[in-house]
């Protein structure tokens, strides 16, 4: 069972270290390779409805899985007091995140609690989440009147069999549809739909996936296959790279690269040449992006990671809970920030003789990806 919990709770991260001088946020908070800061992912909760095969796996996160207590994770208050301050350093955007994030329960109220955060520019934060589908339709409109922007739905194929055998707990393509036509008459979007290509398993869906989605509202966007955490049991044989995703599509429905809509944008962008629309590729294993990623990743214990693929986290929730002031915080997330040198997809494309051997990334159903 302990190791189990091992998996998912970094129980080795240190204390977020405060700086001896206090700091104001000034707005603009560079890395240490010259990446601002734009862009915070929150995780509200461990727990997940689906159990698919890449992500949370039945044969690691069963019946008897040790999920985080209750008393663990931030409460909402504490996330949009660290969201606050993550503006003030500069954040445009918060998308929350999970496992899966509509389990989380009253939601909507941390959504109209981010809403209301100032920013420095006054112009309002780009508010979205990632959400398997199951739970959209019933959740829609209640997300959109609390000032969610726009969802982006997890859906890894179009054949109900594929689909159910993916998600392995039964679950319909129709539900999933359902949900993100709610999402669509609730207002929320552009709505953007995810793909995990893995070869053998879902790979034949592509071209499925892309007539369907073609010349309706949404984005579709296909992703490599991800080397995130131990528990998947990733191979490289099993990624299919964005090349072969976008030959084979072009091939029947033809395609021209789009400019990016904006720096640090994770997809690359093709649309077809018919007017049908655009497609998105993320090549996170064959075209690393690291160079101009602007992310940091916040835990639903309280835990920051400055990169996907990291082996460790940084305890924010023990300064939150042991009465340091905002200033305090703020500087430590500053010092955080300005020490960041992450590049792990950059490394493992060119040789992965050099990565930490041993090392235990932490788990995508942990912070989302």
């Amino acid at each position: 069972m302990a190791e189990k919990t091992i998996l998912i709770n970094d129980l080795r991260a240190p204390a977020l270290a405060v700086p001896a001088a206090p700091e104001a946020p000034t707005g603009l908070l560079l890395d240490a390779r010259g990446r601002p800061l734009h862009d915070l992912r929150i995780s509200v909760t461990d727990r997940c409805n689906f159990r698919c095969v890449y992500c949370m796996p039945k044969e690691v996160f069963d019946k008897d899985y040790a999920y985080l207590p209750h008393s663990a994770l931030l409460s909402f208050e504490e996330i949009a007091r660290v969201a606050r301050l993550f503006v003030a350093h500069g954040v445009e955007k918060l998308r929350l995140t999970g496992g899966e994030p509509l389990l989380r329960k009253d939601l909507e109220r941390l959504v109209a609690m981010l809403r209301a955060l100032p920013t420095p520019s006054g112009r309002p934060l780009d508010l979205t989440l990632t959400t398997n589908g199951s739970l959209l339709a019933r959740k829609a409109r209640a997300l959109k009147d609390a000032g969610l922007d726009r969802v982006t739905v997890s859906l890894d194929a179009l054949d109900d069999t594929v689909f159910r055998r993916m998600n392995d707990v039964d679950f319909a393509v129709s539900d999933v549809l359902g949900g993100i036509e709610a999402a669509h008459a609730a207002g929320l979007g552009p709505i953007k739909v995810n793909m995990v290509v893995k070869a053998g398993t879902n790979d034949g869906q592509i071209l499925p996936m892309a007539r369907h989605f073609k010349g309706t509202p949404f984005i579709l966007r296909f992703i490599e296959y991800m080397d995130v955490g131990a528990s998947n049991g990733w191979n490289m044989d099993e990624v299919v790279p964005s090349s072969e995703v976008v030959r084979r599509i072009s091939a029947e429905l033809p395609l021209a690269p789009v400019g990016a809509n904006y720096a640090g944008e994770t997809a690359e962008r093709w649309r077809y040449l018919d007017g049908g629309g655009e497609i998105g590729v993320i090549s996170s294993v064959t075209h690393a992006f690291c160079h101009d990623c602007t992310r940091l990743r916040l835990s639903t214990e309280g835990k920051l990671y400055t990169c996907l693929f990291a082996t460790r986290g940084h305890d924010l929730r023990a300064l939150l809970r042991t009465g340091r002031s905002d200033l305090e915080i703020s500087g430590a997330i500053a010092q955080l920030w300005r020490a960041r040198t992450d590049s792990y997809s950059e490394t493992r494309t060119i040789s992965t003789a050099g990565l930490e051997r041993g090392a235990r990334k932490v788990e995508m159903s942990y912070i989302g990806g």
